[in-house]
Protein backbone atom coordinates (compact mmCIF):
# COMPACT_ATOMS: atom_id res chain seq x y z
CA UNK A 1 0.00 0.00 0.00
CA UNK A 2 1.64 3.69 -0.81
CA UNK A 3 0.95 6.80 0.65
CA UNK A 4 -1.53 7.59 -2.01
CA UNK A 5 -3.67 5.32 -1.20
CA UNK A 6 -3.50 5.77 2.14
CA UNK A 7 -4.20 9.42 2.35
CA UNK A 8 -7.65 8.09 0.26
CA UNK A 9 -8.62 6.36 3.07
CA UNK A 10 -10.72 7.83 6.17
CA UNK A 11 -9.30 7.84 9.62
CA UNK A 12 -11.75 5.25 10.52
CA UNK A 13 -10.71 3.01 7.78
CA UNK A 14 -6.87 3.35 8.83
CA UNK A 15 -7.44 2.30 12.21
CA UNK A 16 -8.55 -0.93 11.08
CA UNK A 17 -6.14 -1.65 8.31
CA UNK A 18 -3.34 -0.82 11.08
CA UNK A 19 -5.38 -3.55 13.77
CA UNK A 20 -5.45 -5.70 10.83
CA UNK A 21 -1.46 -5.19 10.11
CA UNK A 22 -0.38 -5.58 13.81
CA UNK A 23 -2.29 -9.07 13.28
CA UNK A 24 -0.83 -9.96 10.40
CA UNK A 25 2.56 -8.94 12.04
CA UNK A 26 1.87 -10.99 14.84
CA UNK A 27 1.02 -14.49 12.55
CA UNK A 28 4.38 -13.33 10.68
CA UNK A 29 6.05 -13.53 13.69
CA UNK A 30 4.57 -16.21 15.06
CA UNK A 31 5.49 -18.44 11.81
CA UNK A 32 9.07 -16.77 11.82
CA UNK A 33 9.60 -18.46 15.70
CA UNK A 34 8.18 -21.83 14.58
CA UNK A 35 10.62 -21.68 11.57
CA UNK A 36 7.25 -21.96 8.63
CA UNK A 37 7.77 -18.50 7.31
CA UNK A 38 8.38 -18.46 3.73
CA UNK A 39 8.91 -14.84 2.70
CA UNK A 40 10.55 -13.19 5.47
CA UNK A 41 10.57 -9.85 3.89
CA UNK A 42 7.13 -9.81 4.26
CA UNK A 43 7.50 -8.65 8.20
CA UNK A 44 9.70 -5.61 6.83
CA UNK A 45 6.92 -5.00 4.25
CA UNK A 46 4.07 -5.13 7.04
CA UNK A 47 6.19 -2.98 9.31
CA UNK A 48 6.75 0.09 7.15
CA UNK A 49 3.31 0.12 5.95
CA UNK A 50 2.14 0.10 9.50
CA UNK A 51 4.47 3.40 10.36
CA UNK A 52 3.46 4.90 6.66
CA UNK A 53 -0.32 4.60 8.33
CA UNK A 54 0.65 6.23 11.54
CA UNK A 55 2.47 8.66 9.73
CA UNK A 56 -0.48 10.12 7.90
CA UNK A 57 -2.51 9.86 10.86
CA UNK A 58 -0.44 11.83 13.03
CA UNK A 59 -0.50 14.43 10.18
CA UNK A 60 -4.08 14.93 9.90
CA UNK A 61 -4.07 15.54 13.75
CA UNK A 62 -1.09 18.36 14.20
CA UNK A 63 -3.54 19.51 11.31
CA UNK A 64 -6.75 19.76 12.61
CA UNK A 65 -5.03 21.07 16.08
CA UNK A 66 -3.82 24.14 14.09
Amino acid sequence: MNVKEIRDLSNEELEREVTSLKEELYDLRFAQATGSLENPARIKDVKKTIARIKTVMTERASAQAE
